[in-house]
């Protein structure tokens, strides 16, 4: 029997050369097949799969999944039973000895190698099993190669790794905090980080001038594809430095780590910049997808005396795609259905003729003058269609023509999937007024530098524009970052302007505030989200799917049983009462 020793050798690493050499593997049994008293089993490790051959009583009640390991001498597979779809698939090996090391006791819930095909929150509650599918581990493994590659990116960019802490202050910093209730201090609470904000500020402060880590976040909101409650960021600040230098490491950092791990096209440097207002308006969206060529114009004028009533004193979009003219009613029926799934009453369509007459059920309340300032302003030519997207609110105009450019990008097949288009969006408003609520907000980091500093104050609130910036590839934000407010002046200015008073600045963000009056240099930052370069450098649509164990999209962790009830001891303890 074997004892202390379980491996010689990786099942994936037997090849030729190890022909009549005696070895000793071990691993999870994959397969098993019988072929009339001859038993050959399909091992696998994390390297590969071997196939394992010897008689009945070897093997007898071996079950598959379980974990064994064997000793025993390579031998070369007869030519016709050559496997070359696998790295060891032209040897095999005679087992002498066999070990059971840990027995698989129940029916699988579903096939390791199929996996991928299950429910999301079965293979999350049995994830340890999931794991064990090769495509599924392959993207851990690779998730390790990748922060090892920006970790050795940031050294070589002078950068020092620290670790910020992971209980601290609720903070309003634009997401729900996690909350700790805390036992020693009654009534009082912990928070999980949404992000090192204000650590890695207390950082430069302190007089580090190149920080980052590989940071966790934590997020108590609702979780979609490419957001969960926690996640991973690439999170770095640097002293005495301007927008432009930080434009320049985040180019670096992202060209240089799509262009390692990736074959795909990428954006050559510098990234275009596109302004906030300007992302808005030809794609209806702060993070575009620059792979698909359509834009939004915006025609509002030529429409503001309208007949029309849609279209009259609304906010007017358009979009032009040239040359299918030809396609089917169909095909324009099944555009019409997705704006109305999306929540818009219809969508309005033109087709341009020969003659450069219009066609199509809008054209009836276009008048000449109407006409001819379409042809001039949108650059309409034979063959032409002008998908038209009006709303009574700039915001959902803008929301629905970009949602209309993606459906029509996606149906005529315009997006290449073999690029990364990468884009720098900035120039965000520092406020956006709140219909609802009747205030301004945020419209972005509450701790971004307005444009002109304190001074921009003095002009009208709702065109101050931050220092704001993200970085956008194939329209996911990659990256969020902002030259920060170390002005208290201008930090409590435009905290007053979404509600707060000066006491309330200092109590929410003491140590902040304490800390700008000790000398602070000029800093600013980005935050690379590692779920999110991962998700597209492995062509997934789920962060989920780049995780090692991740919850599910309602928030539940169905392999741990959590959120969970916790006794009323561990309640009375953390001086709670559930209500």
């Amino acid at each position: 029997m074997i004892k202390n020793k379980y491996r010689s050798i990786y099942c994936g690493k037997i090849k030729e050369e190890n022909l009549k050499e005696e070895v000793t593997v071990s691993g999870w049994v994959e397969n098993i097949r019988d072929h009339g008293g001859v038993i050959f089993v399909d091992l696998r490790d994390e390297t590969g799969v071997v196939q394992l051959v010897s008689n009945e009583d070897i093997f007898h009640g071996l079950t598959r999944e379980s974990t064994i390991c064997v000793v025993g001498h390579v031998r070369k597979r007869e030519e016709e039973d050559y496997n070359l779809k696998l790295e060891t698939g032209t040897v095999e090996v005679l087992v002498d000895h066999l070990e059971v090391l840990g027995e698989a006791l129940h029916v699988l819930p579903f096939e390791i190698k199929s996996s991928k095909e299950v429910s999301e929150d079965i293979r999350l509650k049995y994830r340890y099993l999931d794991l064990r599918n090769k495509k599924v581990h392959d993207a851990i493994c690779f998730r390790s190669k990748l922060l090892k590659f920006l970790r050795e990116k940031m050294d070589s960019l002078h950068f020092t790794e620290i670790q910020t802490p992971i209980i601290t202050a609720s903070s309003p910093e634009g997401a729900r905090d996690f909350l700790i209730p805390s036992r020693k201090f009654h009534g009082k609470f912990y928070a999980l980080p949404q992000a090192p904000q204000i650590f890695k500020e207390l950082l430069m402060v302190g007089g580090f001038d190149k920080y980052y880590q590989i940071a966790p976040c934590f997020r108590d909101e609702d979780s979609r594809a490419d957001r969960t409650l926690e996640f991973y960021q690439l999170d770095f600040e640097a002293a005495f430095v301007t927008e432009e230098d930080i434009y320049a490491i985040g180019e670096d950092i992202f060209y240089d780590t799509f262009k390692h791990f990736s074959n795909k096209e990428i954006s050559p440097k510098p990234f275009r910049r596109i302004s906030y207002h300007d992302a808005m308006l030809h794609y209806g969206t702060d993070k575009p997808d620059l792979r698909n060529p359509l834009l939004i114009i915006d025609i509002s004028e030529e429409f503001k005396e309208s007949s029309f009533k849609p279209f009259k004193g609304a906010t007017v979009r358009a979009i032009k795609v040239n040359h299918i003219q030809d396609r089917s009613n169909s095909w324009f029926n099944e555009v019409v259905d997705y704006a109305t799934s999306i929540g818009m009453p219809g969508i309005g369509y033109i087709t341009v003729l020969e003659d450069l007459s219009f066609k199509g059920p809008i054209d009836k309340f276009l008048t000449e003058e109407n006409r001819k300032n379409l042809i001039s302003k949108v650059g309409l030519e034979k063959g032409s269609v002008l998908f038209f997207i009006a709303d009574k609110k700039e915001q959902m105009a803008s929301k629905y023509a970009g949602m209309i450019r993606l459906e029509l990008g996606r149906k005529l097949h315009l997006i290449d999937e073999n690029k990364f288009e990468f884009c720098i969006v900035n120039d965000f408003p520092m406020f956006e007024y709140n219909e609802e609520e009747g205030k301004f907000e945020f419209c972005h980091n509450p701790f971004s530098m307005p444009q002109g500093g304190k001074k921009a104050y003095e002009n009208d609130i709702s065109t101050i524009l931050a220092y704001q910036y993200d970085f956008v590839c194939n329209g996911y934000e990659m990256a969020s970052g902002a030259v920060r407010n170390h002005d208290l002046a201008s930090l409590e200015k435009g905290f007053e302007v979404v509600g707060y008073t000066k006491e309330e600045v200092e109590t929410k963000f003491k140590s902040l505030y304490e800390a700008f009056k000790y000398g602070a240099p000029p800093h600013a930052g980005m935050a690379p989200g590692i779920d999110r370069m991962l998700m597209l450098l492995l062509g997934e649509e789920n962060l989920r799917e780049v995780q090692a164990f991740p919850m599910s999209t309602s928030g539940q962790d169905f392999m741990m049983g959590c959120p969970s009830e916790v006794s009323e001891q561990q309640l009375r303890e953390v001086h709670i009462k559930i209500r």
